[in-house]
């Protein structure tokens, strides 16, 4: 499982040193063709990293021109975002190395960074390490597991995913384990499928399949500068799929790998999974869906195994009411099967709910219509204010 499992992909990668620890920090995707459509989609945080910005050009002009994109090159130990003019320089040199690594171009070759803000990347080292990271480039599945756990950053344990269906491989990568909220995560994405899809293909495919899979995971309400999801294609299987058929078999490998990020959380004890039913739009269920994961009154309980459904039904009614209309008197909540609040009042005795599971279900009922909407979410805990009080890397 990994983003060497469809047809036509290489990756590698190497320890460059931009790591204090010397583990791996630089990792390379490459596309061998005959196809090299791509799509993606970036943090719509204001604050961009220089990497997102210039991916962004690179992947608009070969949208206009037909370009081909090639390459992806990545590293953890510094995210080059705030860094001003010559952070740019640096995103623009990063490009130029992984396109040179293939005998491309810069502009054919898109780049990601992840790590703190702020710092200025060492780029003689880097450079060299993504020229190392596609001399050592293989197909094999070891050798994409080297390029995910490469990008990771506070993660535990790196992340990948794969499907296959009709003749055609969808798999990928991703980190991602703090300041997770749409629009995206903090998480760097690389996906790749042997479909023969063009770039418009491409990326209606990764634009649709984020909307209930990434934008979907809400950890801690924060916003990261350098959020990117890849989506390359090689059409190495020759099969053309439709639009549905892709975008589908992108949607399920993007909701397994944003599964994987919320279950590697910060500090997080406990899975949440909110469903909102019964509302009169899938937009006012994700709405109130949203409020709930954003509550840390809510998130707190959790963690101290309390079905504290006063506060989930609070938090649903901070949504303002043009936004998601519903009564109070109408409200119920399911917390781990146990019907807790009904009418808006109290259900079932909450001391029936089981809390010791790691996962958790709250269902929220909203009695207004027929539209739903999940998100996921984690508790609040002692560790990952501790782990985030002394992030320096």
């Amino acid at each position: 499982m990994s983003v060497t499992a469809a047809q036509g992909f290489t990756a590698g990668s190497t320890a460059a040193g931009l790591k204090t620890t010397g583990q791996s920090d630089v990792a390379v995707v490459i596309n061998h063709g005959p196809m090299f459509s791509a799509g993606a989609v970036f943090t719509r945080n204001r604050v961009k990293a220089a990497p997102v910005l210039l991916s962004e050009e690179s992947l608009a002009t070969a949208h206009r021109t037909g370009t081909p994109i090639t390459t992806v090159a990545l590293n953890s130990g510094g995210a080059n975002a705030c860094t001003g003019a010559q952070g740019m320089r640096d995103a623009a040199s990063m490009a130029a190395a992984a396109g040179a690594a293939v005998g491309a171009g810069y502009e054919q070759a898109l780049v990601c960074s992840t790590g703190l803000i702020g710092t200025l990347l060492p780029m003689d080292a880097l450079t060299a390490g993504i020229a190392a990271a596609a001399e050592s480039a293989g197909d094999s599945a070891e050798h994409g597991t080297g390029a995910a756990q490469a990008i990771m950053t506070t993660d535990s344990v790196h992340k990948e995913a794969q499907v296959s269906r009709g003749g055609i491989t969808v798999g990928g990568m991703a980190k991602g384990a703090g300041m997770l909220a749409p629009q995206l995560a903090t998480m760097l994405v690389v996906i790749t499928t042997d479909a023969d899809i063009t770039h418009k293909q491409a990326q209606k495919a990764v634009a649709d399949a984020v909307t209930t899979t990434f934008n979907r995971v809400d950890s801690d309400a924060c916003m990261s500068t350098n959020d990117t999801v890849i989506l390359l294609a090689s059409g190495a299987s020759g099969v053309k799929p439709s639009q549905e058929d892709i975008t589908q078999m992108v949607r399920e490998v993007s909701a397994d790998l944003a599964r994987q990020l919320v279950a590697d959380a910060e500090g997080a004890s406990h899975d949440v999974h909110v469903t909102v039913t019964s509302a009169t739009t899938e937009d006012a269920a994700e709405a109130v869906a949203r409020e709930i994961c954003r509550s840390n009154l809510v998130k707190a309980a959790i963690f101290g195994n309390d079905p504290n459904w006063g506060r989930i039904v609070a938090a649903a009614g901070c949504v303002p009411e043009q936004v998601a209309p519903f009564s109070a008197d109408d409200l119920s909540v399911t917390v781990n099967g146990i019907e807790v609040c009904r009418g808006g009042g109290v259900g079932r005795d909450r001391d029936l709910v089981d809390m010791t599971p790691r996962e958790v279900e709250i269902v929220v009922d909203l009695g207004a219509g027929t539209a739903s909407a999940d998100m996921w979410t984690n508790d609040l805990t002692h560790d990952y204010v501790e782990e985030n009080s002394a992030y320096s890397s």
